[in-house]
């Protein structure tokens, strides 16, 4: 079976997957773009950041990577517009935009 997210591509037949609904491993999300059915996109504006990194534990996609105790841009790749970052944020140093914007 094809239960490693590792081994399954295009040439993995549907006869060869595990049975749905069932966890067989963790962090498969990083191995997928999982942010590419994204509809809204928070945007960080740096200038109004003051680093308190409040929005970093509440990210639900661990999407807001902090490289030597600060938080840098969005990784857009596994972000899936939830929003949460934007309402945690006291500063506003996050917004949404949406498709349209």
């Amino acid at each position: 079976m094809a239960s490693d997210l590792n081994k399954q591509n295009d040439f993995v037949s549907w006869k060869e997957l595990e049975e749905g609904c069932k966890i067989y491993g963790g962090g498969g999300s990083k191995n997928f773009n999982t942010g590419e059915w994204r509809v809204d996109c928070p945007v960080w504006l740096a200038d109004k950041c003051k680093q308190c990194l409040i929005c970093t534990p509440v990210c639900p996609d661990s999407s807001i990577p902090v490289v030597d105790g600060k938080r840098t841009d969005f990784d857009y790749d596994h972000c899936k517009g939830c929003g949460i970052c934007a309402k945690a944020c006291p500063f506003g140093a996050i917004v949404m935009k949406g498709a349209e914007d």
